[in-house]
This record gives structure tokens, sequence and C-alpha cells, in this order.
């Protein structure tokens, strides 16, 4: 039987084959998804960087998007509710090349959970603002590549 990490993975790669290809070429893998926090992984390869040999920052707006995402889809799922989810704004700060694999770690879970039960006792569309910092470990420990705050909208169905 699959691990819950395993039926995350899976998810997300059928997620991104059928309905977001672009997410599918940058293989992400999820390395921790829990209650307060999700970290997400994508791996340095020819098709992820750029002509500088770091991360394309297209591939850095992909990993941001999915670790931010992804936590609301699997919370809205965990609670059997049927929740639309976009983004409506994006700001990025990139402070370092990323030369190795790239993690993307958002710690807003409690906040995501905060918009659901908005949304769910409302029924109104609720945006805040998700953080996601990109580290790359194996070169850098936790020092953050990138920033990203992603303005997250969430509505009931």
């Amino acid at each position: 039987m699959l691990s819950p990490l395993q039926k995350a993975n899976f998810y997300l790669n059928m997620f991104g084959f059928f309905k977001v290809p672009f997410i599918w070429l940058s293989r992400p893998k999820i390395l921790r998804l829990d209650e307060q926090a999700v970290e997400i992984k994508i791996p340095l390869k020819r098709r992820t960087k750029n002509h500088l040999n770091s991360m394309y920052f297209g591939v850095l707006a992909v990993g941001a998007d999915v670790a931010g995402g992804f936590m609301a889809m699997s919370k809205a799922q965990k609670r059997g509710e049927k929740i639309s989810l976009a983004f409506k704004a994006v700001e990025g700060q990139f402070l370092k090349r990323p030369e190795s694999d790239v993690h993307f770690v958002c710690h807003d879970g409690e906040l995501i959970d905060e918009m659901l039960d908005e949304t769910i006792a409302t029924g109104e569309r609720v945006n805040r603002a998700v953080k996601i910092t990109a580290i790359c470990p194996e070169l850098h420990g936790n020092e953050a590549m990138a920033e990203f705050m992603l303005t997250l909208s969430l509505k009931r169905l």
C-alpha cells in the first residue's frame, strides 16, 4: 500500500501530466507534507536550467506555485470540500543563483486552514499572501536563494 507521501506525489504527477504539463516537465517531488508545512524539490537538470547553469526563473515560479497550491489542495481534499484555487499575484525576490536541486518550503499551513474555514463558512472568495522560500540545501544549507509571496485565492464551489 502507498504511504500518504507516495499518494501525494502520484496525485501531483497526474495533475501535472493531465492539467498543467509544465509542472510535470519540471518533475517536482514532495518531500514533506504535514498540517503546518510542505517541502517540494525540483531537480536541476537540463530542462530546468538556464544558460548560466542555475535554475531558470520560470521553473522557480513553478516550484513556488506547487508549494503554495498543493498544501491548499491537500487540505481541502482532506476536508472533503471542492475548492477553486488560483494565484492572483506574485512577488519574487531572487537573492542568489540556485546552482543545485532547489527545495521550496512553505510554512503557512495555519493560514491556509483559516482561509479554508472562511471560504467554507461564507462561500466568498478569500485572498491572502503565502510565503515560499527556495533553498539549495546541498550547497547552501537553509540560506534562501529566492523568496516568493503568492496571493492565494480560494473559493468554495
